[in-house]
């Protein structure tokens, strides 16, 4: 049996259907869900090694269905590893640019629903700056739907590739304390890992200045601090998240300089964790403001990279695993 084959072996073993229509929050999982989405993003991962090796294999899991990827907010890793997933899995991808289409002369969102349903892709993954626009999209659509990223709202599958990253790293994420640093306020992705973190038996910790945690923030199930070394004391896992000073109103930090010398990760900070603690960025970083690049690029400690990698393969397990269920129900 030659090794692609092995993989493609066991790619009919483990996948399951996902447990939802749509995949458009973390709460749209449970435990055994995540676990078999886990697994086989695990057996993507090696594939995805297997196609850098030998010249881009791909399988032909979703030969002739269509992905359609519409962001309108811009995006680098998220965008490319859809794209790059979907046409692993053998999949025909569309990827519409907002600025180039009809939405920029004025057409709202339910119309280019109603535009991209007449066309009748099979999933329709999606990033906009409105908090409930994937989960409206999901209404007007008869194909899946996955949420790249609302508003402040969530992004699932950010929380699932780190997930995935983070097994790899440790084995098991039960029993894990997670800190998850910075703009908690503004970030989508903090509010999927709390939420998917949590379901997984892990203990996450919110740290950021009071301006920049929500103020409802003690009912997500979380520690709360204000204090980087009092919530860095005895952590895992040190979780740093971008500054988004595009969606702040108003003055919530002095300067940036500021911020990275009480909030910013450095040698120092990490120090404060548990000794042997991994570090993590969704990315995009702004070196110098939330973490120092000498922390970010240590492969010792930084799973960064690691991250983006994992982004492919857990996205291919989402894309699949809808195609399973879909699929079931035809």
């Amino acid at each position: 049996m030659t090794q692609a084959s092995a993989v493609t072996d066991l790619i009919s073993e483990r996948l399951v259907p996902f447990p939802t229509a749509h995949f458009l929050s973390a709460g749209d999982l449970n435990p055994p869900a995540a676990l078999a989405l886990l697994d086989i993003a695990d057996v993507f991962v090696d594939l995805n090694r297997l196609a850098a090796s030998e010249g881009g294999k791909t399988l032909d899991l979703l030969s002739g269905r269509t992905v359609v990827n519409i962001f309108f907010e811009n995006s680098t890793r998220t965008s490319s590893s859809f794209e790059i997933a979907a046409k692993r899995l053998g999949a025909d991808v569309v990827t519409m640019p907002v600025q180039a289409s009809s939405v920029a002369k004025g057409e709202t969102l339910i119309d280019t629903a109603v535009t991209l349903n007449a066309m009748k892709p099979d999933i329709l993954v999606v990033r906009h700056g409105a908090s409930g626009a994937a989960a409206l999209l999901s209404q007007k659509v008869g194909c899946a739907v996955v949420n790249a990223g609302d508003g402040r709202h969530e992004h699932p599958t950010q929380a699932l590739l780190d997930l995935l990253s983070l097994r790899r790293a440790f084995g098991d994420v039960g029993g894990l304390t997670v800190a998850i640093c910075g703009d908690i306020t503004h970030s989508r992705v903090a509010r999927s890992n709390v939420a998917l973190l949590s379901m997984m038996g892990a203990r996450v910790r919110l740290i950021g200045p009071p301006t920049l945690v929500p103020g409802d923030a003690d009912r997500w199930g979380c520690e709360v601090f204000h204090d980087m070394r009092e919530g860095l004391e005895g952590c895992d896992v040190v979780m740093m998240l971008r500054l988004q000073l595009e969606r702040m109103e108003g003055a919530l930090v002095p300067s940036t300089r500021e911020y990275f010398r009480f909030w910013g990760l450095d040698r120092e900070k990490l120090a404060w964790a548990k000794p042997g603690a991994k570090v993590m960025h969704p990315g995009p970083m702004n070196r110098g403001v939330e973490i120092d690049s000498d922390v970010a690029d240590d492969l010792s400690v930084s799973l960064i990279q690691d991250q983006v990698e994992m982004g492919v393969a857990a996205r291919m397990a989402v894309l699949a695993s809808l195609w399973a269920r879909s699929g079931a129900i035809r």
